[in-house]
């Protein structure tokens, strides 16, 4: 089955150029010019990614991420976004987008980009399997089978890095590991990841799992290491955590 890609840019012209290389690298292709008729379109096309523009009229890509995430989706999004900063990036990564490409970039690399996400969330490792075990922890039941993270009854949305970044820690349960190997569990061999995404994402799951983000017990930083997750949340020695 082809895969639905819906691409949300204000430009014309993009929308046009992006819609034809989508096509001829098998995608079928769904545009808006904004973010008017996003909720619509998710709900009733189901795409499988979006690629979403930060800087448009009216609600911004941001905003619009912000509040896909808060539906509890977890479609994989790439934000697009003429303005190459760091910070536009973190900003962009803590709301739960899975990758940031800047403008003005070419069209093949977005594809790559694209084709990367996606193999990510169906076969890195880290992606569910049938006969995974469920986690239970801080009150939260996590399932790799079904890719939900459960608080009581209320699911927590998880972007396609985010569940791959916790179900790497999971499965190494009171294990440090380094962010190098993070990078190799979570993402495979994608090159454009870094340690610095790495970190945005563990500050974005301790947000969503920790009882105080701020004083993590259960996802703790452990000096010259990299990170540990521990079930019982017992905290490590002072001199280990963060």
């Amino acid at each position: 089955m082809r895969k639905k890609i819906l691409v949300v840019d204000d430009d014309t012209e993009l929308r046009k150029v992006l819609s034809a290389y989508l096509t001829r690298a098998g995608y079928d292709v769904l545009l808006l010019p904004d973010t008017g008729e996003l909720d619509t379109f998710i709900t009733r096309h189901a795409p499988h990614l979006i690629v979403l523009d930060v800087m448009m009229p009216g609600e911004d890509g941001l905003a619009a991420c912000r509040r896909v995430r808060a539906r509890e989706e977890n479609t994989p999004i790439i934000m697009l976004s003429a303005r190459d900063e760091t910070i536009d990036r973190v900003v962009g990564l803590e709301l739960g987008a899975d990758d940031y490409v800047p403008k003005p970039f070419d069209p093949r690399e977005l594809v790559a980009r694209i084709e990367a996400v996606l193999r990510r969330r169906n076969a890195v490792p880290g992606a569910p399997q049938t006969d995974s075990g469920v986690f239970e922890f801080a009150g939260l039941r996590f399932d790799p089978a079904t890719r939900q993270l459960m608080k009581a009854d209320k699911r927590i949305a998880l972007s396609t890095a985010e569940f791959a970044l916790l179900h790497a820690l999971v499965r190494h349960a009171n294990r440090p590991l380094k962010r190098d190997r993070l990078l190799e569990l979570a993402r495979g061999d994608d090159a454009d990841i870094n340690d610095r995404a790495i970190d945005v994402q563990v500050h974005r799951l301790r947000r969503l799992i920790e009882p105080d983000p701020s004083n993590p017990c259960y996802i703790q930083t452990v000096w010259g290491a990299g990170y540990v997750f521990v079930p019982d949340g017992v905290q490590r020695r002072p001199r280990e955590r963060k």
